[in-house]
């Protein structure tokens, strides 16, 4: 009798994945892009990369493997010939003699694995991971100097410029066929940086010379040795001609950026460069929009960190017909990520949700979105105003920073929308101030609003690394905690390891203050209450302060204390 292999549609079906009608869909969908089910599957956002792995391993008969807290082994990396595990995506687990256990995305590609076979001179034997994990595991693994090679085989740092008409040309310098040793510098270090989940790169003139720097989870550590102070106009001349700045002006700030493609991935760099008393800084943003689009693939509210109780109330703030919900909180807060979040809960095929962003950093499905180009006249106010003709249910404003903004924003929320927006601001009672200050009228301001959130992102311990440790009662009272409530527990930190290059953190979680605006909390602000009295009316109506909010962190072994008093104040 014949043996026949289930189809993976039908056993995503058995998984409770997706629904037969689903698979009908994708099944006509397929003859038209041309892909196989899986790939028209992820397109379409049916499932993901770990839902299809899983589907895969039981259709052949494999393993599923979790690669999360998986590392890679130098040793074994040692053997695959250049460039086969990024290529084709698998990675070496383990050697028992002539057998050697990999984890492939693609058990499929039997010519692949066939050629690996006699090449190694062992047997494979197969398992099955997601795609996105082994591409993060060969990342991550930078114990291996042998990925890094492979990498900077395919590392054709390629400038794009982009003309008038939109298009894209690519320059004709190839940094790595450059020679300049200056040239090998900034180019090893962008490379690093994205290895490294940088969101920023410093590059800062001191009295000693040039002294390179990461941003990683909001917090700044030093990327290399100090470089000699000749090298740094050379530096920064190199990143002017890649941002097509002024290479002669040398005296006031100057702000550009520049696009790369690596391998088939477009990274966004903004660079901003400032005189000092030891010639000039560099600050480079990166926006890798790839790996943003990916993480966002699925993002919830859970995956940020919030709390179940501050959820319920979000999604019940969020889901109200009209209104306006206000994110507060400094730069590289999270703001913007939150609202996506709450954006993407609400259903866009039933209703017309639009955005006006500076820049807009992630791409969603279903969302119109907008970019402000101020130099081309696209204000937010502006921006605005022309969004309110298309009729949207939803609207979205990247950043309140002007008074016309501000009040063309309440007019929305007064007239049948519901408005996301997000302002700078330290906590909820400071938003209040803001927008009064821009002289928007008091009623109509509070009348709008639905709710005011204030957030901060907290470091999470590595969870390679992590570690019990007891604090002393000196300690609890230093970070601003009673040794008699929080005293005689464990808690954790990490201690550092490759994964986490040392740090002791990998990731961040949201902490939020939320307040829920009601009638009496209405009236007060209109009669200009005390802060004091308002605080007591937020505490008495639910609402956890980001202070209690870290501290809740730190005692479910999240945190540590020196984090949440890093980003919280003790007396809060």
């Amino acid at each position: 009798m014949k043996y026949e292999r289930k189809k993976i549609g039908r056993i995503l079906v058995e998984m409770g994945t997706i629904t037969s009608a689903e698979v009908d869909l994708l099944l006509e969908k397929l003859q038209i892009t041309g892909k196989n089910f899986g790939e028209t599957g992820l397109a379409e956002g049916s499932f993901n990369e770990e839902q299809l792995a899983q589907a895969l391993a039981r259709q052949f008969g494999y393993e599923f493997v979790d690669l999360k807290t998986a590392f890679l082994d130098p040793d074994l990396m040692a053997l695959m010939p250049a460039g086969v595990p990024l290529k084709n995506k698998l990675v070496p687990l383990q050697r028992d003699d002539d057998v050697l256990t990999v984890a492939v995305a693609n058990p499929t590609d039997v010519q692949m694995l066939d050629r690996l076979e006699m090449q190694l001179g062992l047997r494979l034997q197969l398992k099955v991971a997601s795609r996105i994990q082994i591409e993060k595991l060969l990342e991550r693994g930078e114990g291996s100097r042998r990925v890094l090679r492979e990498a900077s085989e395919d590392f054709k740092l390629q400038l794009i410029k982009e003309t008038d008409k939109g298009d894209e040309v690519l320059s004709i310098e190839k940094l790595t066929a450059d020679t300049s040793p200056i040239i090998r510098l900034i180019d090893s270090t962008l490379y690093d940086a994205l290895t490294k989940r940088a969101s920023d790169i410093h590059i800062e003139s001191t009295a000693g010379g040039v002294v390179i720097k990461y941003r990683i989870d909001g917090v700044l550590s030093q990327a290399t040795e100090t470089i000699d102070g000749r090298f740094q106009s050379p530096i920064i001349s190199r990143i002017k001609v890649m941002s097509e700045l002024d290479i002669s002006e040398r005296r006031i700030p100057q702000d550009g950026r520049f696009k790369v493609r690596l391998a088939d991935k477009s990274i966004d760099f903004r660079v901003s460069i400032m005189p000092t008393i030891f010639g000039e800084d560099a600050v480079i943003r990166i926006l890798d929009k790839e790996s943003i689009a990916a993480d966002m693939h699925g993002l919830t509210l859970e995956v940020l960190g919030f709390e179940e109780r501050e959820r319920i109330r979000i999604r019940a703030r969020i889901r109200e017909p009209y209104g306006m919900v206000l994110v507060t909180g400094p730069t590289g807060s999270g703001k913007t990520t939150t609202l996506y979040a709450a954006l993407s809960e609400i259903d866009a095929e039933e209703e017309k949700v639009i955005t006006i962003e500076d820049p807009v950093e992630y791409q969603v499905k279903g969302v119109v979105q907008v970019p402000v180009n101020e130099k081309k006249g696209l204000t937010f106010a502006r921006g605005l105003r022309s969004i309110l003709r298309h009729d949207p249910d939803k609207i979205m404003v990247g950043e309140i920073r002007d008074p016309e903004t501000a009040q063309i924003a309440v007019q929305s929320a007064l007239t049948g929308h519901l408005v996301f927006t997000t302002v700078h601001a330290n906590n909820v009672f400071d938003v209040l101030g803001r927008f009064l200050h821009m002289g928007i009228d008091p009623y109509n301001f509070v009348s709008c609003l639905n709710c005011v959130m204030a957030q901060r992102l907290i470091r999470k311990i590595c969870p390679h690394c992590r570690t019990e440790i007891t604090y002393t009662d000196d300690e609890l009272r230093e970070g601003g905690l009673d040794p008699a409530h929080f005293g005689g527990r464990v808690y954790f930190h990490g201690v550092g390891c490759k994964e986490c290059n040392g740090l002791g953190y990998h990731g961040r979680s949201a902490i939020v203050e939320l307040l829920e605006m009601n009638d009496q909390m209405r009236e007060m602000i209109v009669a200009k209450s005390p802060v004091s009295e308002l605080k007591k009316l937020a505490a008495a109506t639910g609402t956890v302060f980001l202070r209690q909010a870290a501290i809740n962190k730190f005692v479910a072994g999240e945190t540590t204390l020196r984090e949440i008093n890093r980003v919280t104040f003790a007396e809060g």
